[in-house]
């Protein structure tokens, strides 16, 4: 059965013209788009977000950074879109995330690095509600 997660292309990214790469890697590996949107956050959406990290002392860099410019959302469905779509990104810290991985290839380093992805089936929910309002 499909199952679906999101992923936020995040401003460095836009701003660098790496969306399509990005887009591509995943039906490459052939995940289905269900829905795709360019937009900028509101603070109150970013801060809505990333409600899970509000006491982490990155909180407010994070924000900062994620109403800095346009991001793209996608939800994209396949066989463990959630678990494999974690493993494609990479490691959080970019100049820890493997080669190969989005972060790995692209990324620059903890705020800025490249993409956000849901982490869980709630964390989906909860994001994909914020992200498509």
């Amino acid at each position: 059965m499909a199952e679906q997660t999101l992923f936020i292309v995040k401003p460095d990214a836009v701003r660098r013209g790496l969306t399509g790469q990005i887009i591509a890697r995943f039906e490459q590996k052939r995940f289905v788009l269900a829905r795709l949107k360019l937009f900028r956050f509101t603070r109150e959406q970013a801060e809505e977000f990333y409600a899970v990290h509000r006491d982490r002392p990155f909180f407010g860099e994070l924000v900062d950074f994620v109403v800095s410019g346009n991001v793209v959302a996608a939800v994209i469905e396949g066989h463990n879109a959630i678990a494999t779509v974690r493993i494609m990104v990479g490691a959080t810290k970019s100049f820890e995330a493997a080669p190969g991985s989005i972060r790995g290839d692209f990324g620059l380093g903890f705020t800025d690095n490249i993409i956000h992805a849901s982490d869980s089936i709630e964390s989906f929910a909860h994001e994909a509600r914020v992200a498509f309002q």
